[in-house]
């Protein structure tokens, strides 16, 4: 059983947002914010407006693509609740950042985006709430095609952060998670879909490899018994409810890393299990060296000696010493002395 434990923990480094480009992000994301800010200090005095970041950026679950893009979602909100159109006031956030960048904002139908040459974009979700005063009530976000309708991050960040609290690996699972969709692209659900599903259906071991093959199993079972996959949070909608017709194909893309997976672990040899990994993950995934798991070799050597000493070791036409053919041994009579 090859153990790659430590081959896990380097691609989940490889994974990360180097520090440069986190440092690019940070700085686009607050001058947005001004943005925002001075286009409704100036022809929407009347509402007050916050920020709240959110997503997987916020549960610390975001990751490079194979392209090296990545993304912030900034949640924008404004109280007292407007009486103009949902479409309206995600024009007036789009007015704002219109210039921000050469590419310009593009409307969304839950955000709006500005995407940077940087290899990366902020998503601009916008909310709306009759107060900022009660913590209680969950905010409204502003679509393009639906209206207002109930949504509420924050609710969803605070289920996660329990679920994570003293569990490390989690979010390296989702990380890895992340990275096997990114490598296959078509037809697999979205990064909130693996998130929770991750979540809710963690195989916990003191091995990455082990743990992740074991979830991915578990949640391959929940979705051959339900496809859905609901958020725990409001408005606890189905998040895999559009992706019904393709179910049989993201099934059978568990099927695949999982048969990967499970050729990794049984595989001796080292690099071996690293290039099956490399086949469901990606070329991402380092190759670990060209030699035998010494755990295995030991375990081996372990089992060989507690058949010679049961009195069950048998010798081959070769000479290996096994307990299944072979001329019998002797029973040992040397104790030492």
């Amino acid at each position: 059983m090859a153990n790659l434990h430590s081959e896990f923990l380097e691609f989940y480094d490889a994974l990360q947002i180097v520090k440069s480009k986190r440092e690019q992000i940070i700085t686009s994301h607050n001058n947005l914010r001004k943005l925002i800010k001075n286009e409704f200090s100036k022809n929407h005095p009347e509402y007050t407006v916050g920020f709240w970041i959110q997503g997987s950026w916020k549960m610390g679950t975001t990751i490079r693509t194979n392209d090296d893009e990545c993304d912030l979602d900034d949640g924008f909100y404004i109280t007292p609740e407007p009486k103009v159109t949902s479409t309206t006031v995600k024009n007036w956030v789009k007015e704002a950042v219109d210039n921000a960048t050469d590419a310009g904002a593009s409307h969304k139908n839950k955000c709006i985006r500005v995407q940077y040459k940087g290899g990366y974009h902020i998503d601009i979700p916008v909310y709306v709430k009759s107060s900022f005063d009660k913590p209680w009530e969950h905010p409204k976000l502003a679509t393009r095609d639906d209206g207002y309708m109930l949504s509420d991050p924050k609710e969803l960040c605070d289920w996660f952060k329990e679920k994570k609290k003293n569990n490390d690996q989690l979010v390296r699972i989702i990380s890895y998670m992340k990275a096997w969709s990114d490598d296959v692209r078509q037809s697999m659900p979205p990064g909130l879909a693996l998130t929770i599903l991750a979540a809710e259906n963690q195989v916990k071991n003191e091995r990455d490899d082990v743990a992740l093959l074991e979830t991915l199993k578990a949640i391959r079972n929940k979705l051959n018994a339900l496809f859905v996959c609901r958020v725990p949070a409001t408005p606890r909608d189905n998040v895999l409810e559009d992706f019904s017709d393709r179910k049989a194909q993201i099934m059978a893309e568990f099927d695949r890393i999982i048969d990967y997976g499970e050729k990794a672990i049984d595989e001796k040899n080292m690099l071996k299990a690293s290039k099956q990994w490399r086949h469901a993950l990606g070329d991402r995934f380092p190759e670990a060296e060209d030699k035998d798991d010494p755990e295995m070799r030991l375990n081996e050597l372990r089992s060989l000696s507690n058949t010679v000493l049961s009195g069950q070791a048998k010798t081959d036409s070769k000479g290996y010493i096994q307990s299944s053919s072979g001329v019998s041994h002797q029973s040992h009579r040397f104790f030492g002395g």
